[in-house]
């Protein structure tokens, strides 16, 4: 299996380079500093897989992820980060990688990830699958279609962070009007932090974490 690792921390590579060239069967044929690099080599030297940090310059592993799927889709992907965040993992899963594996786990994990995409099968811990099931049992039967055009904005930019008050200047309204899309928007897609507002602007697509 030809295998090509990018991370912009030159120790880490070099970690997983160890790592995977133990296996007899493994070989790494090149690393990647940042995600455009790890995109063009990718794209240009076709490797089985690629092994992308979820955060680096230029391109982060989920935007990489997505145009080497695009350009590439022979080409597996498994993202490797340090955030046990499910935003990370659904976002990632939406991208086309094959699977997400934690850097602190990735001693015990990251040869099971391997091999398990050389398999052709998905690679999710069971932490990752137990947050999955929650979220599709969790989830209440989408009314997104209820939702009027400006609560779809003040939605998008709650879930980006903004103040009330920003989101009124931004959108040329008062806090109260604000206030009140927020709230019914809420009411609406029966949520009630706004936690629950990024996770649904995630799955929908209006954000990126």
């Amino acid at each position: 299996m030809k295998v090509l690792i990018a991370d912009d921390h030159g120790i880490v590579r070099s970690g997983l380079r160890m790592l995977l060239e133990r296996q007899m069967d493994i070989e790494v044929i090149g690393e990647a500093a940042d995600g455009a690099e790890a995109r063009d080599m990718a794209i240009r030297q076709r490797p089985d897989l690629a092994i992308l940090d979820v955060k680096m310059p230029k391109l982060t592993g989920l935007q990489a992820t997505r145009e080497i799927k695009a350009q590439a889709p022979d080409v597996a992907v498994l993202i490797l980060s340090m955030y046990d965040d499910e935003r990370y993992l659904f976002e990632a899963l939406k991208a086309g990688a094959s699977g997400y594996v934690l850097k602190a786990q990735a001693d015990s994990d990251l040869l099971d990830a391997v091999r398990a995409v050389e398999r052709g099968e998905p690679f999710l811990t069971p932490e990752a699958q137990r947050a999955l099931i929650q979220d599709v049992l969790g989830e209440s039967p989408s009314r997104e279609e209820d939702l009027t055009p400006r609560e779809q904005e003040v939605v998008k930019l709650v879930a980006e962070a903004h103040t009330n008050r920003e989101i009124a200047a931004i959108l040329h309204l008062s806090e109260k009007t604000v206030e009140n899309h927020r709230s019914n928007a809420m009411r609406k897609l029966g949520m009630r932090d706004r936690v629950e507002l990024v996770r649904y602007a995630i799955r929908k697509g209006l954000i990126e974490p």
